[in-house]
């Protein structure tokens, strides 16, 4: 199993750029595939990225795709999401996800981090 623990969150006007890091601690990093999503208040946890075991195999939802970038180094057992020209709406908690298998669904992955805080201000 792995840990997710994510870092690099905080309170940016729209328009900037920040990066999201993943450290999962755990065995066999490289075998799992890797999430990100969100969750704002009041609504649902919702899917952003995702980055199989195979590094260029990604997928974004709609709302970032051009804007988020999603990459993962294996060998230091890290995923990032790379956010530009962010908005007021992507505030929101931002949680990393690891599963064996591949998914886009919360319900699809099994081992969460506990989720960074991103504000996004006009």
């Amino acid at each position: 199993q792995v840990r997710p623990v994510e870092s690099g969150g905080g309170l940016v006007q729209a328009g900037d750029s920040m990066r999201l890091s993943c450290v999962a601690s755990g065995h066999l990093f490289s075998t799992y595939a890797m999430g990100w999503f969100r969750q704002a208040p009041g609504k649902e946890r919702e899917f952003v990225a995702a980055i199989g075991e195979i590094p260029r195999d990604t997928d974004y939802e709609d709302s970032v795709q051009g804007r988020f970038f999603i990459y993962r180094e294996n060998d230091r057992n890290v995923a990032y999401l790379q956010m530009n020209t962010l908005k007021p709406g992507d505030t929101g908690i931002y949680y990393c996800a690891a599963t064996p298998s591949w998914s886009t669904r919360p319900d699809g992955f099994l081992y969460w981090g506990q989720g960074t805080q991103v504000t996004v201000s006009t």
